[in-house]
């Protein structure tokens, strides 16, 4: 048989490292995928058959080669918060319907923009949801009893206060055991997961050293059933289905969110290059089909991703075939995990939360304390104290509030005269001065996007140049790569204004799109096509010809070269101005 595409020459040697990288994943995804349903507010079963499901889909149809999908802890708020607000079932929905909108956001060809979403809101939601992890666990790795689980940081703070007095030392000291291994593990033992070892010794500590003593999986949810996953349908109808869109179209963004940067991490790791809306598509399909056994919403996941790779992964099978190990251990030894104390699931979850908080890029991007501070903040603390849903919609308003007014400031508009120093006579804004400046011809060089943040660019550039001698306006727009109609329609009514007083308008340098919007709205015929002009000196030279040679005689201004001509006398000798020397107050308007 003759493999292609991301199977191509593929061999025993291949399958042999997918086997070896497969059980290794497979084994890690297990306590992993107990604990992210846990938190998520549902039985831990469910996050074993996500695995399972979508884990194998993922794998087989996404964009990436060594990508290993499953149940993340990027998702606990807010399968939590579905949960608690609408029920399990109202959760599967929500799941079913973001698998649509993810082969949607595929189909439509969005991968690459997911990635233009700003870091600062991706690090401020993701440090925040690893505050909500590691905080939602205190309680079991203290062993509280009677807790009940709100949707709020703040509340489940209060219970945690209000609960204290019942403190489960038993409890503690199997969550400190299960701590002890995870951090140990990688140092002694870096080839065996921390995870399984730090389940297995507290699971076998409780047991033996004080049996009865705390609470188990199976004491809180009942037995972990044995077997291949039932088939669970769903029921659809325009009132189920309504309600759930908003959360749907959550879960859709962030799973693509993590999906994207894990198929990145894999590439940057092994030197692949993934599709991103195959991935999307892949992780739609997953996503749908999962629900259907009873899983919850599943993503790409970097940890076991990475793991992955660094076992010795060559292809999708690896993926595959951890889904398949997954599958047989439940089916097999399922109802041994009953037995697994909450408490040993606690620091696991704490583990992952440390581990996922981007902790050094969000000290990093708090020192800069620059707009992209102050988005980073608002989007964690609204992670923390509301929803992830009003964190990312703010985040997002806020960083394009942030960028267009960045963009904004970047436009200058600068009255400029040629610089008889330099090789080529380029014009420079710190020629003009109170004593050189032409009084006929105004040369303004326009540097930035004419966009509708920058609409008010022209004020004090019209109130500058109205009126007096002016006869002349050239408009210099070499340096404006891009216009939008905003941006057009105030440059248009410069223009106007300008024809209005007698001033005729010349343009140099027009680029390609501002050119063709401007001949689309009619602004380009409203100036005139003898009017524009490639390149400055061209332009400069039609402008003297159009002057009022009278009014020229007897200036001493000598701006251009072309003066002493037109002035009829030779100018003073006197030195230029220093290229230090500021922008004088109507030579410049910095925007």
């Amino acid at each position: 048989m003759k493999w292609t595409g991301r199977f191509s020459n593929y061999s025993a040697a291949s399958l042999r490292k997918d086997l070896i990288s497969g059980c290794i994943v497979g084994i890690v995804a297990i306590p992993l995928g107990m604990a992210f349903a846990i938190a998520s507010g549902v039985k831990p079963e469910y996050g074993l058959y996500t695995t399972i499901v979508a884990g194998i889909l993922i794998s087989l149809l996404g964009g990436s080669r060594f990508q290993i999908g499953g149940p993340t802890g990027a998702f606990i708020p807010i399968l939590l918060a579905i949960v608690l607000q609408y029920g399990y079932e109202n959760l599967l929905i929500a799941g079913f319907l973001a698998g649509i909108f993810l082969v949607l956001m595929g189909l439509l060809r969005l991968g690459t923009l997911i990635k233009f979403i700003p870091r600062p809101v991706t690090i401020g939601f993701t440090a925040g949801i690893a505050v909500t992890i590691f905080s939602g666990q205190i309680g079991n790795f203290l062993g509280l009893t009677g807790m009940k689980r709100h949707e709020y940081f703040h509340e489940n703070m209060k219970e945690i206060a209000l609960q204290f007095h019942t403190l489960n030392f038993y409890s503690l000291l199997t969550a400190a055991i299960c701590l002890a291994a995870l951090l140990l593990t990688p140092k002694f033992l870096p080839k065996i997961p921390g995870s399984l070892v730090g389940i297995l010794v507290s699971t076998l500590a409780a047991a033996w050293l004080f049996p009865g003593k705390v609470t188990t999986i199976g004491s809180a949810y009942g037995a972990i059933p044995g077997g291949l996953p039932s088939l669970h349908p769903l029921t659809l109808s325009l009132d189920s289905v309504v309600p759930m869109l908003q959360p749907a179209l959550i879960i859709a963004l962030l799973g693509s969110i993590e999906s994207l940067l894990s198929a990145v991490v894999a590439d940057g790791m092994t030197g692949t290059r993934h599709n991103s809306n195959r991935e999307l598509i892949g992780q739609g399909l997953a996503n749908m089909a999962a629900p259907l056994f009873g899983g919850i919403p599943a993503t790409g996941a970097i940890a076991r991703t990475a793991t992955n790779i660094k076992n010795g992964a060559v292809s999708p099978m690896s993926g595959i075939i951890h889904g398949i190990v997954v599958l047989l251990i439940v089916a097999l030894f399922a109802p041994y995990a009953s037995n697994i104390p909450l408490a040993s699931m606690a620091p696991i979850l704490m583990v992952v939360a440390w581990n996922m908080s981007e902790r050094k890029a969000f000290a990093h991007m708090l020192k800069t304390r620059t707009g992209d501070t102050l988005v980073l903040l608002v989007t964690f603390l609204l992670t923390v104290f509301t929803t992830l849903t009003t964190a990312v919609e703010v985040g997002l308003v806020l960083a394009v509030v942030l960028f267009v007014k960045r963009m904004g400031e970047l436009l200058t508009v600068d009255k400029v005269l040629p610089d008889p120093a330099s090789g080529r006579e380029k014009v420079r804004p710190h020629m003009v001065t109170e004593d050189h400046d032409c009084p006929q011809v105004s040369i303004f060089t326009v540097d930035g996007p004419l966009f509708f943040g920058a609409s008010q660019a022209f004020d004090r550039f019209v109130s500058q140049i109205d009126g007096g001698l002016l006869r002349v306006v050239l408009i210099r727009m070499g340096k404006v790569p891009f216009m939008d109609t905003t941006g057009e329609a105030n440059f248009a009514a410069l223009i106007k204004r300008l024809q209005k007083a007698g001033i005729t308008v010349l343009v140099s340098g027009l680029r390609a799109q501002p050119h063709k919007l401007m001949s689309k709205t009619g602004c380009y015929e409203t100036i005139g096509e003898t009017n524009f002009f490639d390149n400055t000196g061209e332009a400069l030279t039609h402008a003297l010809g159009i002057i009022n040679a009278d009014k020229c005689r007897g200036c001493r201004h000598f701006a251009f070269r072309e003066c002493t001509g037109l002035c009829g006398t030779e100018p003073e000798r006197k030195p230029l101005p220093e290229l230090a020397g500021s922008r004088v107050r109507d030579g410049q308007v910095p925007v």
